[in-house]
């Protein structure tokens, strides 16, 4: 992608169909988007409530559920990349402000919401333990966490990761297409892989290890040093931002993906059960796969679900083909669900003692009832008003920016 941006970024566009904006709803991605909320939500029932709520057949999933917050990941490096690099295909440039504007419309109001809860009534809170309010209000929770002492709304380290990520991909795609060029920015995504994996190593060597020789523990340190702050976090959000590089600037390679859908779900899948066999043990072990896992786990599993995305935006993928009953509703409701359903495993406990000692079924029944309802609410009151209010906005500059066509 050498050239200007007129002609060149454009590269093979100019050559195939145009790329417009799509119109219709991707119900793969809502599929996938529903499974990483699903993913997430099981996991932290399987870590942080009693044995046997879950049926057996869940558990091995739940164990792995974690691994839904890096979907999350690759969706957003898609869906934000693919955002910011499209107005390149006009001869446009994205608007910073626009963008940061909408992310802000999008992601604060709820956050704030249910940052508010824990800070005012003491019950909402899975634990009593928090962090300063400032590591929340900047979004660097990921970066100071003393995870062995505040574990409250512990999960909103993954917000700190996209925020990071929305703060610096529009400057660095504005950077980088001002001379474009396929070599500078396949070089960008891959030394910032090496970067990741370079760094988890080091960790891993010179501070997990030391500490497992002594016999001391040293699970704190790999979630605070290696799977909380962004810097070792990157490979998810790199994997989405190939796919709209690829999509938007080379659609005669998207063309022929997109004719391979079952292929890339295929691999796509293959590639995750290498990631689940890689990072199997990574509680216990800091040595044999455990390590290899590490250091190399996290690309291999955001290069499988990078596939999975592939395969759901293809013409022949079976995400794409078949669309899930209700996945559009959990997808809509993902971002609620994600903040508030692990304060609700404990709110849940606390208002029905009785399912508590029973577990099972019927708790996991209420759970998910109680789940959909505060997330419904949270959608309707909050993040909804919200994004009327945000397209309202865009309208109207829209208008202002069409009337001043008209007078120049």
């Amino acid at each position: 992608m050498r050239g200007t941006k007129s002609n060149r970024m454009k590269g093979e566009n100019s050559q195939g169909p145009r790329l417009k904006p799509s119109t219709t709803r991707a119900h793969g991605l809502d599929t996938l988007r529903s499974l990483a909320i699903f993913s997430v939500i099981v996991f932290h029932v399987y870590a942080f409530h009693t044995e046997g709520t879950l049926p057996g057949y869940l558990v091995p999933a739940a164990r792995m559920g974690w691994m839904g917050v890096d979907l999350f990941f690759v969706l957003s490096g898609y869906l934000i990349a693919s955002q910011l690099l499209r107005p390149y295909l006009a001869g446009e440039r994205p608007g910073l402000w626009e963008f940061y504007r909408n992310r802000l419309y999008r992601v604060l109001p709820a956050y704030l919401v249910v940052l508010a809860l824990y800070f005012t009534i003491p019950v909402w809170t899975e634990d009593p333990a928090l962090s300063p309010i400032w590591q929340f209000l900047t979004f660097t929770l990921n970066l100071f966490i003393n995870y062995q002492v505040d574990q409250g709304f512990s999960h909103a380290w993954s917000l700190c990761v996209e925020e990071h990520f929305y703060l610096f991909l529009p400057l660095i795609v504005l950077a980088m297409m001002r001379k474009p060029s396929f070599r500078k920015t396949a070089a960008l995504i891959g030394g910032l892989v090496i970067f990741g994996i370079c760094l988890r190593s080091f960790i891993l060597f010179h501070t997990l290890r030391p500490l497992a020789k002594a016999g001391q523990p040293w699970g704190l340190v790999y979630i605070e040093r290696i799977y909380y702050p962004t810097y070792s976090r990157l490979d998810g959000l790199l994997a989405g931002v190939t796919l709209a590089l690829i999509k938007n600037f080379r659609p005669r390679w998207w063309s022929a993906f997109a004719k391979r859908g079952h292929t890339l779900g295929c691999v796509g899948v293959c590639l995750v059960g290498v990631a689940i066999w890689l990072f199997k043990d990574r509680w216990v072990s800091v040595s044999g796969v455990s390590a290899l896992g590490t250091a190399v786990g996290f690309p291999v599993l955001s290069l499988g679900l990078g596939l999975l995305v592939a395969s759901a935006l293809s013409t022949n993928g079976l995400l794409s083909r078949c669309k899930v009953p209700g996945a559009k509703l959990i997808a809509t409701l993902a971002y609620s669900l994600y903040l508030t359903h692990k304060e609700l495993i404990h709110l849940v406990d606390l208002c029905f003692p009785a399912l508590f000692k029973t577990g099972g079924g019927l708790w996991l029944g209420v759970y998910a009832a109680v789940c959909l309802l505060v997330a419904g609410v949270l959608y309707l009151c909050v993040e909804r008003p919200f994004f009327v209010l945000r397209d309202r906005h865009r309208r109207g500059m829209a208008s202002l920016e069409g009337a001043e066509k008209v007078r120049t």
